[in-house]
């Protein structure tokens, strides 16, 4: 029989670069992407705990074999890196190099560069920042965003070393935390890493603070999508996510 062939088999098809032990990311771009709109194709690298930055920093040469194992050969619309805090001890532009190595050309979204993002969208300046992490993990999440143009209200961490531990995290203590940690003179509150279940908590916490609140998965998946030409709003995670992204920065 003669055969009929589509350009892509999907109108467009979207990276996930994550970590073995990651709980969380996935199931965030599943309920936030839908199916009919882009493929979603995601490939593991090895980590270890404890998340210390000498572990995190160990991740940058498994990047490019990582994106180099989603469809290869084939050109991506976007590709998201699910790690807050390796993205920052790394840095967005050495992530982005060492995918595109593997993947030429294609949009990298990391999810520090995300919240960054997230922050011109949303036209705030002062935000809280809510960790998981040890005290040694969470100080770099605050001077990147710091050294961004961001100020740092104040900042607060579990003391957590085990990404496994850190998805296991209640959504009601994510919430009860996020709304103790929100200072009266911030504009805004930053919830880090995709491993944490807070995409699905934003909006709940927006509605006890009357605050906007970005998460590390929520601006990342946010981000990918409009990077990917998807622009529609999206309900249930937050005032983020009716938003338009803005340029990228040069």
């Amino acid at each position: 029989m003669p055969l009929d062939f589509d350009a892509r088999p999907v109108p467009r098809r979207i990276g996930l670069v994550l970590l073995a032990t990651d709980h969380t990311t996935e199931r965030d771009v599943a309920r936030i992407c839908r199916p009919d709109e882009a493929g979603v194709y995601a490939s593991r690298i090895a980590y270890e705990n404890p998340t210390t930055p000498e572990n995190l920093l160990r991740m940058q040469p498994r990047l490019t074999e990582g994106a180099a194992l989603i469809l290869p050969g084939e050109s991506l619309d976007a590709l998201y890196y699910g790690c807050t805090a390796a993205s920052v001890v790394i840095g967005d532009e050495a992530v982005e190099a060492a995918v595109h190595a593997a993947k030429p050309g294609v949009p990298v979204i990391t999810p520090s560069g995300a919240a960054r993002t997230a922050f011109r969208a949303l036209g705030v300046r002062r935000i809280s920042i809510l960790t998981p992490y040890l005290p040694e993990t969470s100080a770099p999440i605050a001077a990147y965003f710091q050294a961004h143009g961001l100020e740092v209200v104040n900042l607060t961490c579990f003391g957590l070393d085990d990404d496994r531990e850190m998805a296991r995290v209640s959504p009601a203590t994510i919430v009860a935390a996020a709304c103790e940690t929100v200072a009266p003179d911030a504009e805004a509150l930053f919830i880090s890493c995709t491993a944490l279940r807070a995409a699905e908590v934003a909006a709940e916490i927006e509605r006890r603070t009357g605050k906007p609140v970005v998460t590390s998965n929520q601006a990342g998946v946010w981000l990918t999508l409009r990077r990917a030409g998807i622009e529609r709003p999206i309900d249930g995670y937050g005032r983020l996510l009716h938003l338009p992204s803005p340029e990228p920065d040069t």
